[in-house]
């Protein structure tokens, strides 16, 4: 049986997250499943290299799947280019050692949040930055993440409701750039909590807005008590860019 490495890049605007859930068909793995089992005449279950939040984006999600398809990588790329909807694209398939596993095999990940800080909303970006409107304090904000990086218990920075699951993870690096109005936040960790991604960015936005300090992330991380106040921030302007293996 042969094991098939996929790279995609998909619009989350209109999906429930990667992951099936009762309605498979809304969600983006659904998709992808129903194209590939009418192609290969088998029950394919594409394993995913993480959950995605409802309504985020991916332009270097990581996933596989076997099959006893015998099509050559290109002709499936080409079938799921022609049946997939326009905001799923399958941009490269290889075959890979049958032990490899999307999801296991991952060492760490890579997320961007956008965040669109002009005085006016961009009608372009919109669906795809947070715009806020409070010039934000890039130099705060860089304070507070250094709080983040490290190893940690991140059980103030998830709504995971189990308690059976490890809340520690490490952040390797949290980038933040400014440019023309747009900030960048570059998160990568060797995994991501449920909403970690977007309640650690919530918690920089407001450090940067002045409403939390800096040495408030220390206390909070050490004590394992979120703050409620805190907003999450915003999902359609969270994308996945990199898995590493």
């Amino acid at each position: 049986m042969r094991n098939l490495k996929l790279t995609i890049e998909f619009d989350g605007s209109r999906y429930k997250g990667w992951q099936n859930q009762k309605d498979k068909e809304q969600t983006v793995q659904g998709k992808i499943e129903t194209v590939l089992s009418k192609m290969t005449g088998e029950e394919i279950e594409v394993i995913g290299c993480e959950r995605i939040d409802t309504g985020a984006h991916a332009d270097g999600y990581i996933a596989n799947f076997k099959t006893n398809c015998e099509l050559s990588c290109t002709a499936i790329s080409i079938y799921l280019y022609e049946f997939l909807p326009e905001d799923i694209l399958v941009k490269f398939i290889e075959e890979v050692d049958e032990r490899f596993h999307a999801r296991y095999n991952a060492k760490a990940k890579v997320y961007e949040y956008v965040i669109n800080n002009n005085n006016l909303r961009n009608v372009f970006n919109r669906k795809y930055s947070y715009h806020i409107d409070i010039d934000l304090n890039i130099e705060e904000m860089l304070k507070a993440a250094e709080a983040f990086k490290g190893k940690h218990d991140f059980k103030a920075f998830t709504n995971l409701k189990s308690s059976a699951k490890s809340t520690v993870r490490t952040v390797e690096d949290i980038l933040i750039k400014k440019d023309n109005g747009l900030i960048k936040i570059e998160l990568i960790a060797d995994d991501f909590l449920l909403n970690m991604e977007r309640i650690i960015v919530g918690t920089l936005i407001e450090v940067g807005k002045g409403n939390v300090k800096a040495t408030n992330v220390f206390k909070m991380l050490k004590d394992g008590k979120k703050i409620e106040t805190i907003p999450m921030a915003q999902a359609k302007a969270l994308f996945l860019k990199k898995v590493i293996y």
